[in-house]
């Protein structure tokens, strides 16, 4: 009689688990019908309904990823003809589109956004492969290049890096830099898909920039490098941002070079959340906490970065919190469902189901392309 207490318990949370979790590709579906229109444009709805051309890239690694080349045509063909002028190998895609002062809706900023960038040039290319589609090769070609053009900058005491976009991150000796705008695996890739760019060079300076950033274990959003006669690193705070840096360390192949290291330079997280159930949502450059709660989001994004070091511990843990905030109605995560949060979930989720990993060389892996 006194283990029915404990029995009923244990039902109830098997019972509850099993509502609560879902598979990548319900998740997708889910997505796609609460953040996409008719158009098959990504839509912030917390943000005025805009659309970005980061969750135009997203939503188009989410589509190859899935296998719905429907929708990734769709991304496609929208983002070229209303970011790009027409056309992405002439025009880098402006970032921001949504309805302006006039009441109309139209492109709101022109200057593009590296992290879309890359990631969209990279999804193209492997898109192009797993599709065995010549036109998407060309046009990730056409924007990579684009990319050097553009937004490669070389840092003195650095050396090449990528700059968040074409226009205001450099002001005399002064660089405004963001680790989370450049993805080492993507850049690797990059770089497996055009041998004789600076790829290679960009991906040995990225963990350096993390490591010399990181001074407390923490990444930041933001990094102010000022190279006079030496370089002086400045750290902003860790938020938003930060949290992709985390992300892309955690979905590193293991034979990836300076991964090891890099995970080390951001160590300061493993270490908070042995003790904090919950990550945060603002670290301080100093290393302390301005704001102990984080969104679901953040707990979904930790889950590779959890696997990447073995720790099972923090694992169950987020997992356990992101499981709990799933909507079964609406089968997306966190009430309201924010944009933001959906985004890191599909990365970190379909990492963590094996629905695509990455080689040591950047190379996409795809559950559905057989390699």
């Amino acid at each position: 009689m006194r283990l029915k207490p404990f029995l009923s318990l244990f039902l109830m949370a098997l019972v509850y688990h099993s509502c609560a979790a879902q598979d990548w590709q319900s998740f997708w579906k889910s997505y796609k019908a609460g953040f996409m229109d008719n158009q098959v444009r990504v839509i912030d709805h917390s943000a005025g309904d805009r659309t970005t051309s980061e969750g135009q890239a997203y939503g188009m690694f989410f589509a190859l990823v899935a296998n719905d080349r429907a929708r990734f045509d769709g991304l496609l063909r929208w983002t070229e003809q209303n970011l790009a002028q027409g056309n992405l190998g002439e025009h880098l895609p402006a970032w921001l589109w949504g309805r302006g002062a006039d009441n109309n809706w139209h492109v709101l900023d022109t200057n593009s956004a590296a992290d879309a960038d890359l990631w969209m040039a990279y999804t193209l290319l492997e898109a192009g492969q797993a599709w065995n589609e010549p036109r998407y090769k060309k046009s990730g070609l056409a924007l990579a290049r684009r990319i050097v053009e553009e937004e490669v900058v070389d840092v003195p005491g650095l050396g090449e890096m990528v700059e968040p976009g074409p226009k205001g991150f450099q002001h005399g000796d002064t660089y405004r830099l963001n680790a989370s705008y450049a993805p080492l695996q993507v850049i690797l890739g990059l770089g497996y898909f055009i041998p004789g760019g600076p790829w290679k060079k960009l991906a040995a300076n990225v963990p350096t920039l993390i490591k010399d950033s990181a001074r407390f274990g923490f990444a930041p959003d933001w990094t102010n490098l000022r190279t006079g006669q030496r370089l002086t690193v400045t750290p902003t705070i860790g938020s938003y941002d930060a949290i992709r840096v985390y992300l892309w360390a955690g979905m590193l192949n293991p034979a990836t070079p300076h991964r090891e290291e890099l995970l080390k330079s951001i160590s300061g997280m493993e270490n908070y959340l042995r003790t904090s159930p919950i990550p945060p949502a603002k670290v301080r450059p100093d290393g302390s906490i301005e704001d102990p709660k984080g969104p679901v989001g953040f707990s979904a994004a930790l889950l590779p970065y959890a696997s990447a070091l073995g720790d099972e511990q923090i694992q169950n843990q987020q997992m356990s919190r992101v499981d709990s905030e799933l909507n079964p109605q609406t089968g997306l995560y966190g009430n309201p469902a924010q944009y933001y949060d959906q985004n890191l979930a599909l990365f970190a989720l379909g990492f963590e189901e094996r629905q695509y990993s990455f080689d040591s060389n950047g190379a996409l892996k795809l559950k559905w392309v057989r390699n």
